[in-house]
């Protein structure tokens, strides 16, 4: 069951996170199988809370996190209405933690890459690979 601010609660349903993920979602390339996914990571997080209620302000968190993976601009939509922006500053701020979010993203690509390829360098060469010493 979902705990509306209101004080009602009804029940959790992937049908009802679709659609408010879809208005996000218009005219943006996401398909209607993407969003069953977000639909259903949203449901598997809720459930794995194992709470009987849970607040509808922690659905909007699950969808959160999916959504800017699937769809920065969609994200952005979605998350200026259900964290209420209110001027061009919190849409910057956000813009600024996405790109910030990409680049600790790529970085982190990167740093997998060098150690995979120095760890098949190694393979090739005929070493055994060490642990790295801490630093």
């Amino acid at each position: 069951m979902v705990a509306k601010r209101s004080g009602v609660t009804e029940p959790f349903t992937r049908d009802k996170i679709i659609h408010g993920v879809q208005r996000a979602c218009q005219g943006r390339p996401v398909s209607e199988d993407k969003l069953a996914i977000l639909a259903q990571q949203v449901e598997e997080t809720i459930r794995a809370r194992g709470l009987a209620e849970v607040p509808s302000h922690e659905v909007g968190l699950a969808i959160l996190g999916p959504l800017r993976d699937l769809d920065e601009v969609a994200y952005l939509r979605f998350a200026s209405v259900y964290r209420g922006f209110e001027s061009l500053a919190d849409f910057e701020d956000e813009i600024t933690a996405l790109r910030q979010g990409r680049r600790d993203a790529t970085a982190e690509t990167a740093a997998k890459a060098q150690a995979t390829a120095k760890a098949q360098a190694m393979a090739k060469a005929g070493v055994a690979a060490s642990p790295e010493p801490a630093s």
